[in-house]
């Protein structure tokens, strides 16, 4: 059977295109989660935010978190892990001194410095296995994909994670 019918027809969990996805980002990515934590001290999303933060400028931690595409919780939590490495800070917002805006340090902008290019040279080598015109036809497939996602999202009435799957005392 072709790779597209057994994506369209799944029958097994190797023809899950979602578990496909989910297992070339386990191999690459544990790449630069070994980068991250054993060359700069930081976890993955540690850097995911920072990336945002040192290529969008200062943010409040709610559009961090939206930008992060990450619940506000565990953004917080690694705002605050950060903040201790003097990796980022927190200024006062001005007119709400409630609220801060989250800005790179200059340590955060030199690791910024030291370790993009050495995840952007994963990202290179991981692509060199593709001629540029499939490159092309995969950015195009995965932008389609990904609005196409996020219209199913918002057309479906799925519970929250977590949501749902509580217990009632009997």
């Amino acid at each position: 059977m072709s790779p597209v019918l057994r994506w369209r027809e799944p029958t097994s969990v190797d023809d899950l295109f979602l578990y496909r996805l989910a297992r070339l980002q386990a191999v690459a990515g544990s790449m630069v989660v070994r980068l991250c934590e054993g060359r700069f001290g930081i976890t993955r999303r540690e850097w995911r935010l920072l990336l945002i933060l040192a290529e969008q400028g200062p943010l409040q931690p709610s559009q961090l978190a939206d930008q992060a595409q990450l619940d506000r919780t565990r953004t917080s939590r690694n705002i605050t892990s950060l903040a201790q490495k003097k990796l980022i800070e927190r200024l006062p917002c001005t007119g709400d001194g409630r609220r801060t805006i989250l800005a790179v340090t200059e340590s955060g902008r030199e690791l910024h410095a030291a370790l993009f290019p050495q995840v952007a040279d994963i990202n290179r080598a991981l692509l060199a296995g593709l001629p540029d015109a499939e490159v092309d036809r995969l950015a195009h497939s995965l932008r389609v994909l990904v609005e196409r996602a996020q219209a199913m999202d918002v057309a479906m009435d799925l519970p929250n994670a977590g949501r749902g799957l509580r217990r009632t005392a009997k």
